[in-house]
């Protein structure tokens, strides 16, 4: 594992929203498939459970304080060999094929097959362009150096996530604040419900800002006319930035100081900015040993989101390897459904300007529909049990 960072987890450094509206559904799903791990840790760290905030049911809010140490030992634990602060730069091809990848060590690994998860957020210049300048966020590009495209560098053809407007990109969704920068009042209240929701000054609320954020399913009017603010060890603030100096006008954040992105009063970090073209198990387009998984391989917000395209990434992988035919989940999956349903609505213009996540928006609609949406582990197990996928992520392939 090739990691440009000191860190393992890259956003999940920072996030902490689990299993919120249909992310219950698909972290349930991913556990009967038999690749709950990641699941079970987030479990493992969580602050507060099902915690409601505006239009949004049951999430479990993990620490992300106290996250990243964990998955490196389990990663480490499962014999896997960690390279940090190596930066994947170029690859080697031999005809459709990775033969090997160069780091910006000027180290060089071949290998049978390569899974890319490197994002699609920055470098700075793309921060620069098409948002308000480095925000100084969590990947850190100005230390490690700017993401590199695998994909890109393949031969594939990435593609960028769109606004309403016709601009690339979109604003990351939220904000950290130093919880010892709250009034005692406030923080008490955070720490044993989880959730607090403070109104916005009315000559401050402005609608506009929600066209830009990534994650539609909280760019909703009751995010702009409110501050909602999660406890996740920080005091997670869902908005994608907000003026310091308004910010201080609300009671209770008098001396509110953000701590990620450093730049929150002004901006944050550009996203869905490549993209790579993928099939239905994940494998790059006319690449004959790449796979992607998380925003990489489609427009997909959230953790429970690039845990399940993970799972199904690295088994993939594998199967690859052993000469064996991928696997496909099926569309009574909500993994299977959802990356099938972004792969078609991405060929089109306006399928690009959309976001695609178990947690709201458009897919999770679908979800209602189509009645995959529940929140029985029972029912979810069953369901995997009958389409004869138990624990088939979790069985030797050799």
């Amino acid at each position: 594992m090739y990691e440009k960072t000191d860190m393992v987890l890259g956003l999940g450094n920072v996030g902490g929203i689990m299993r919120n509206n249909g992310r219950y559904t698909a972290a349930e799903e991913i556990i009967a498939l038999g690749a709950g791990d990641l699941i079970n840790i987030t479990d493992s760290v969580t602050r507060h459970k099902n915690v409601n905030f505006p239009s949004h049911n049951h999430a479990w809010l993990y620490d992300v304080n106290k996250i990243e140490p964990i998955v490196r030992n389990y990663i480490l634990s499962k014999g896997i060999k960690l390279n940090l602060i190596s930066r994947v730069v170029d690859v080697e091809m031999k005809g459709n094929k990775i033969k090997g990848v160069y780091t910006s060590n000027g180290e060089y690994e071949e290998g049978d097959v390569f899974i890319e998860t490197t994002g699609s957020t920055g470098p700075m210049g793309n921060c620069m362009k098409y948002g308000n300048g480095c925000s100084m966020c969590i990947l850190r590009c100005p230390t490690f150096g700017p993401r590199i495209s695998i994909s890109n560098c393949a031969g594939a053809e990435d593609f960028h996530g769109e606004r309403t407007d016709g601009n690339y990109g979109a604003f990351s969704g939220s904000c950290k604040l130093a919880k010892e920068t709250l009034s005692k009042e406030l923080v008490n209240k955070l720490e044993e419900d989880g959730v607090v929701v403070l109104k916005v000054p009315k000559e401050d609320i402005n609608l506009d800002k929600l066209k830009n954020k990534v994650c539609q399913q909280y760019a909703l009017k009751e995010f702009a006319e409110n501050i909602v603010l999660l406890d996740t060890g920080h005091v997670k603030l869902m908005t994608s930035y907000y003026p310091l100096d308004k910010l201080r006008k609300i009671p209770g954040l008098e001396n509110a100081k953000f701590i990620d992105p450093y730049s929150g009063g002004k901006g944050n970090s550009i996203r869905y900015l490549s993209v790579a073209p993928v099939s239905d198990d994940l494998k790059v387009n006319n690449v004959e040993n790449l796979f992607c998984a998380g925003e990489k391989s489609g427009l997909f917000v959230g953790h429970t989101e690039a845990i399940c395209t993970g799972s199904l990434a690295g088994h993939n992988a594998v199967r690859c390897a052993l000469e064996m035919p991928t696997l496909i989940l099926p569309k009574d999956t909500v993994i299977g459904d959802i990356i099938s349903y972004a792969n078609y609505k991405i060929r089109t213009k306006e399928g690009r300007k959309n976001r695609y996540t178990f947690a709201g928006s458009e897919y999770f609609e679908k979800m209602k529909k189509t009645g995959l949406y529940t929140i029985n582990s029972v029912d979810i197990k069953n369901r995997i049990s009958a389409l004869g996928l138990s624990d088939v992520f979790n069985k030797s392939l050799t």
